[in-house]
């Protein structure tokens, strides 16, 4: 298994990536709106991708976290509320907020379950700081890490009812970056006191089953390397202090916060120590590197994976998921309303 996961290029697989995926097995892959058309050509899309790899229990990710961030999308799909909406619930009742929330997620992961994707790319976990970049934003349960622990807390909990696997962004913590990473290197020059408020929500939610990291460099930490490729951030933090010991993957190799060939990128990620490398734009060239550039995937990274991978089953019948997201979402919108 080669321990990347891989964005496709359309619709359908071509046949360079049938060859490709038959040929190296990628951990998995990550789907976008260049992907999504309609529920029936999804779902023969991940049916094909299970049907390549031999793995029901393939990890097809999407970043669908409700707000701005959507890929799944009307009028094939309902528009799901941004977090901040529920930091405000929460304000107000902390118990009906919390359930609203757990009810909302559980709802959107069914979604997913109808179309065979198996892992969705949240919760936001990042703590926003005044004047900070607005690239987080409301994609954030607020700016107390109290609340945003709980209510990602929450979240994880709405999807593992569903059976989907959650993974917990933009681990250390994206929320002081004056930057976007998808445009630039952010540094971090806060302190190290300010830097523990930052990672106490991930070190509430370490036993989630995968984290993605953040392409930002904090200064308290490794003035040289962002924690993607900082073996010092990932040990002594990530895997030391947070405490996380699932799956840990990186954030897409193609953002301008880093610089480099792709291959290169990601052999230094699991050198500093990712799992695995996240590469999504779809591009043969930069897919076929990586596989000439990355090892077989350690025992390590199988075992997380495996474990992370139990949270999945089997999804029931088309009817019965409607059903129950139906029941889920007005459940939800009682409780937003009560409070």
């Amino acid at each position: 298994m080669l321990p990347a996961i891989f964005g496709l290029s359309g619709l359908i697989l071509t046949p360079e990536e049938e060859h490709l995926i038959r040929g190296v097995d990628p951990l998995g892959f990550i789907l976008f709106a260049r992907n999504i058309e309609s529920p029936r050509q999804v779902k023969l899309l991940t049916n094909s991708l299970k049907t390549l790899t031999g793995r029901e229990d393939l990890p097809i990710l999407i970043d669908q976290e409700g707000g701005r961030v959507a890929r799944l999308v009307p009028p094939h799909w309902q528009a799901w509320p941004p977090a901040l909406d529920f930091a405000h619930a929460y304000a107000k009742c902390p118990e009906r907020g919390r359930a609203a929330a757990v009810c909302n997620y559980q709802a959107m992961a069914l979604d997913l379950v109808a179309l065979g994707i198996s892992v969705n790319c949240a919760p936001v976990l990042d703590v926003p700081a005044i004047g900070a970049h607005d690239i987080i934003g409301n994609r954030a349960f607020g700016a107390e890490p109290e609340v945003v622990a709980e209510l990602g807390a929450a979240l994880l909990e709405g999807f593992a009812h569903a059976g989907v696997v959650g993974v917990i962004k933009h681990i250390p913590g994206h929320g002081r970056a004056l930057a976007d990473s998808h445009e630039a290197l952010p540094k971090v020059t806060a302190s190290i006191d300010a830097l523990n408020r930052d990672i106490a929500p991930f070190k509430a939610l370490s036993y989630a089953p995968m984290a993605m990291t953040a392409h930002i460099v904090y200064d308290a930490w490794d003035e040289q390397q962002c924690a993607t490729l900082s073996k010092r951030v990932i040990d002594e933090v990530i895997r030391g202090q947070i405490g996380f010991d699932g799956l840990l993957m990186t954030d897409d190799l193609d953002m301008k916060a880093l610089n480099g060939p792709i291959p290169m990128l990601g052999r230094q990620s699991l050198e500093a120590g990712c799992d695995v490398v996240l590469n999504c734009w779809g591009r043969m060239s930069d897919m076929r590197g990586l596989a000439e550039q990355l090892p077989e995937a350690p025992p390590a990274c199988q075992k997380r994976l495996s474990d992370a991978m139990t949270i999945w089953r089997s999804p029931p019948p088309a009817a019965e998921i409607a059903e129950q997201q139906a029941d889920l979402v007005a459940q939800r919108d009682q409780l937003m309303q009560s409070i």
